[in-house]
């Protein structure tokens, strides 16, 4: 199919050819429904495990409060409204807020440094920024440094509510459409500028009720989070989700292994939604320790990062507890396909474990995927090529940035950067694996190597707690293959039994050259291995010509 416009394109991508039925629900009538419901929505739990139990009745009076505030500072529909800080309850408050205002919500990863913040409030164009007490000073150097101030108003908020709160004036009624623009989240790339997701109303509520259906999440439902909702997993899966459909949630303001478990017993949660790192952590932590019972657990949603089949099958063997992964990137939203949550067990395992790759599932009802060559033609089965994506879940586009839009959506679909491939079980359908990102693909003497395949060995290997294939810059072959390790508590460093398990396991093109020990992965807050950032710590070897 040709286009001739750029918004043809992303027209293109952001539709289907049988849609799923219009939404009943939008921001403004799901949280009226909660005017007199003393049902808990949400239970925050701090760093110290203190609890705060939140009505809908009362996050409903918070959210008109704040909506009060944001308008009595003269913001209006489609205003920019950055939100800095940890998870706690009141930025979910903030969010919400917003929405039925109109405004867009910007959240900012405390993660990254000072010049990429700086980068954001501008881009982003923000009117007003809502800041934590304890990142205030961080926040009002940047201010400073780039000279904002005149452009944004700075809010500091405390532990009570009424520092961004105004209980009495007049609440002006706005019109708030679906594809009112929601929110803009900002990639965390390794390199160069972020760019900025945009996302609507009707993105956010597909991709909630798409979850909701998929997992079986119902108002009796309980999930967690405790991935940051600075990002869409946190913020889509675990707490528009329950929103949407009448249930509750548990929200905490950070992850700790230890405390996982007793939380999930204490609060009678149902579903969780984790990254693979998270995964690791609890299978190293629970080594040599008695796995708690949790009967009314149901299954981990996990994604947004690379699982391996050792890592899962780890998880799965040690807590009995299936994992529902799934795909998706910040710019469809959250979540774009799916292992079916109600599949045998053997069936379930086949998937997981038996094509080298955990396969990340068969495409939600709110999109379609396909795997592409270069020119936009679909591969064969079995052959790799690009995960591409069309749906109603799919975003606006990148926030002022049209050459990255050009790139993303040059076919009329949108481009993950994901390579993988596709094996169609006896009914047809089809199930989707990533062998990982096009641009990470490690490139020897002109051969693409994907990391993801060479990481399974790595991890294997023994004495290796975690590992990764790192691409770095070779004189005589372009690039060549480095592991990044971490190593098991006690185990030694010996290079060289490493590498000969890799190579007794992988065909020396594809095999490790050298390793370099560290203490842990480079990995986003969202789970995603940062490969490039321990790149240069094989510069030593850029010369040398490693031969069979």
């Amino acid at each position: 199919m040709k286009f001739n416009t750029l918004e043809d394109k992303i027209a293109h991508a952001r539709s289907l050819e049988n849609p799923p039925e219009p939404l009943r629900e939008d921001f403004f009538s799901l949280l009226k429904k909660g005017i007199g419901s003393d049902k808990t929505y949400l239970t925050y739990r701090d760093s110290e495990q203190n609890r705060t139990e939140v009505s809908y009745r009362q996050f409903y009076e918070c959210v008109i409060n704040t909506a009060r505030f944001y308008q009595s500072r003269g913001l209006e529909a489609g205003d920019k409204v950055a939100t800095i800080s940890h998870n706690h309850w009141h930025t979910v408050v903030q969010y919400f807020a917003a929405w039925f205002c109109g405004l867009v919500v910007v959240p900012v990863n405390l993660g990254e440094d000072d010049n990429r913040i700086a980068y954001i409030l501008k881009n982003a164009e923000v009117k007003l920024a809502l800041v934590r007490d304890e990142y205030s000073d961080r926040i009002q150097k940047i201010i400073k440094k780039e000279n904002l101030l005149s452009e944004l108003e700075v809010i500091v908020c405390d532990d009570s509510v009424e520092s961004f709160s105004k209980k009495n004036g007049e609440l002006k009624e706005v019109q708030v459409g679906t594809e009112s623009e929601a929110l803009i989240v900002f990639t965390s790339g390794t390199t160069g500028n972020p760019k900025g997701v945009v996302l609507t109303q009707r993105n956010l509520l597909e991709d909630a009720r798409t979850i909701s259906q998929w997992h079986n999440i119902d108002g009796q439902t309980k999930m967690m989070c405790i991935l940051p909702i600075h990002h869409v997993n946190g913020t889509v899966v675990t707490m528009i989700t329950p929103f949407f459909v009448g249930g509750s949630t548990v929200l905490n303001q950070k992850f700790s292994p230890g405390h996982f478990f007793q939380i999930i017993e204490e609060e009678q949660v149902h579903v969780v939604s984790v990254v693979p790192t998270l995964l690791q952590y609890l299978t190293s932590y629970y080594e040599g320790k008695e796995v708690p019972e949790n009967n009314q657990f149901r299954h981990i949603i996990c994604g947004a990062g690379p699982l391996t089949v050792k890592v899962a099958q780890n998880f799965e063997e040690k807590f009995d507890i299936p994992i529902i992964h799934g795909y998706g990137l910040s710019e469809t939203t959250c979540y774009s396909c799916f292992i079916p949550a109600d599949q045998p067990k053997e069936e379930h395992k086949k998937w997981m474990r038996d094509f080298g790759y955990p396969s990340i599932g068969i495409p939600v009802p709110a999109n379609e995927m396909d795997i592409q060559d270069e020119q936009g033609n679909s591969v064969p089965e079995g052959e790799r090529g690009e995960i591409v994506i069309r749906g109603v879940n799919v975003m606006k586009g990148y926030f002022n940035n049209r050459e990255a839009n050009e790139s993303a959506f040059k076919n009329g679909w949108f481009r993950s950067g994901d390579e993988g491939f596709i094996k169609k079980d006896e009914k047809g359908n089809p199930y989707y694996f990533i062998t990982g990102r096009l641009k990470e693909l490690i490139i020897r003497g002109g051969i693409n190597l994907a990391p993801l395949e060479i990481d399974e060995v790595i991890n294997k290997a023994p004495g290796v707690k975690a590992g990764i294939a790192v691409g770095f810059e070779n004189d005589w072959y372009g690039e060549e293959v480095g592991a990044y390790v971490e190593l098991k508590e006690g185990a030694e460093q010996n290079e060289a039994v490493i590498l000969d398990y890799c190579r007794e396991h992988l065909p020396f093109l594809k095999s490790p050259k050298v390793v370099v020990f560290g203490e842990e992965l480079p990995v986003t807050s969202t789970g995603k291995y940062q490969r490039l950032k321990v790149a240069h710590l094989f510069e030593e070897w850029s010369n040398v010509q490693f031969r069979e």
